[in-house]
């Protein structure tokens, strides 16, 4: 038998490779088979870019739905001075006790939507000797003006939970979310206030601390938002010039709007990872989440923007108030770091005093509150599981709290 022949035959006999058949290397599979195969990649490969593609439209979606919730805010804020400054001056002028003062406070911030504002305010009307002539007397009457202050500042978070109404687990998860920051404020003033009326309890280091402070110099953040925002908010507000209310209308239109879609896109995005990566990285401990409170307030210097960002956060589910609640703490404390610090480089004693009077009514209350925080977590869940039920409460709880009640007490006690 030749070499060929021998070589040839026992391949003949040799049982075939099924397996072999069927792989994509072999010579011997099918041209169907194959052109399966071929188009079974490609089209896996078009799903894969079409998912990236549309994860990417979706990120950006994402991102321009945020920047209008953040311009909703300014431009809220923006249109409440607008209207209210001129007011909140001329009632900070009626203040002759300390409970008129608190009153004040939140009636005054609520109007204009800013706690910074309402420090500035009171900073140069002690300057200018409208409270006292006294110093001293001036201070105390001035530091529940910024009690109420901490209070007025939350209504704003309030009014973001209100765009989830609609959706009853949503509203409820919001509301929890904001109303919390506002149990902690008002519960600081129940137990802090007295102490300051009887006791001066914030009043005497405060003026000790601007004696140490005053002359040291001061920081002041730039805020990176303010590059972005201020401009469009002003310039929808230089289109109605004498009637700010149209601004106002303008920005609640943003707000719901940014709301109902956020959600929307947030829970499209793989909820269950952005959730895990809160909870794993962000919101871990509660230490951390305090600290990114403060950073990120110090950074763009707003609370409202701070605690007010974590409402749609809550509503679709990502964190809970054990997560925010510390956050919302650590925003109060923020907020007062800034302002303090710029209040240094004025190198004016009773700037320094009212601001550091801010810093350590919020640290009082943290100290406090933060070690029982089942207090307010609790109060926060009530109420906004008896508000799905009847959601008119909050409604009410926001006029009567900010507005009615406060107006009510200044009238009478002016």
């Amino acid at each position: 038998m030749t070499p060929l022949f021998s070589a040839i035959i026992p391949k003949i006999f040799e049982r075939p490779n099924i397996s072999a058949c069927y792989s994509t290397k072999n010579l011997l599979i099918s041209p169907r088979v194959a052109n399966k195969n071929v188009n079974r990649q490609k089209f896996m490969v078009k799903r894969t870019v079409s998912n990236r593609f549309h994860t990417l439209l979706k990120v950006l979606a994402l991102l321009g739905l945020i920047y209008l919730f953040l311009l909703s805010i300014t431009l809220i804020g923006s249109s409440f001075k607008a209207m209210g400054k001129e007011t909140a001056q001329t009632i900070m002028q009626m203040v002759s006790n300390p409970v008129m003062g608190l009153v004040v406070g939140i009636f005054t911030t609520s109007l204009v939507q800013s706690s910074s504002l309402t420090t500035s305010l009171v900073v140069s009307m002690i300057a200018g000797g409208v409270f006292s002539t006294d110093p001293d007397v001036s201070i105390r009457l001035a530091i529940p003006i910024i009690m109420g202050a901490n209070i007025g500042t939350s209504v704003t978070n309030l009014i973001v939970s209100i765009g989830h109404i609609r959706r009853s687990d949503e509203f409820e998860r919001a509301l929890g979310a904001s109303i919390v920051h506002d149990f902690f404020n008002v519960l600081s003033v129940l137990v802090i206030f007295p102490l300051q009326l009887m006791f001066n309890v914030i009043g005497i280091p405060a003026r000790a601390a601007s004696g140490l402070f005053v002359n040291l110099g001061g920081l002041k953040f730039i805020n990176p938002l303010n590059a972005i925002l201020n401009p469009v908010a002003k310039a929808v507000l230089q289109l109605f010039p004498n009637h700010p209310w149209i601004g106002v209308l303008i920005a609640f239109f943003l707000l719901f709007f940014a709301l109902r879609y956020l959600v929307v896109v947030m829970k499209s995005l793989v909820l269950k990872k952005i959730e895990a990566f809160f909870d794993q990285y962000i919101f871990k401990t509660t230490f951390r989440a305090l600290m990114l409170g403060i950073l990120f307030t110090a950074l763009v210097q707003s609370s409202s923007i701070t605690t007010s960002l974590v409402v749609p956060l809550a509503a679709a589910g990502v964190l809970n108030l054990k997560k925010i609640f510390p956050y919302d703490l650590g925003a109060n404390i923020g907020t007062t770091i800034t302002a303090f610090l710029a209040s240094l480089a004025t190198s004016n004693a009773d700037a320094v005093t009212i601001a550091f009077s801010h810093f350590l009514f919020n640290v009082i209350g943290i100290i406090i509150w933060l070690p029982l925080k089942q207090v307010p977590i609790t109060m926060a869940k009530t109420f906004a599981h008896w508000s799905v039920q009847r959601r008119w409460i909050p409604i009410v709880y926001i006029l009567l709290l900010f507005f009615i009640i406060p107006w009510l007490l200044i009238f009478i006690m002016r």
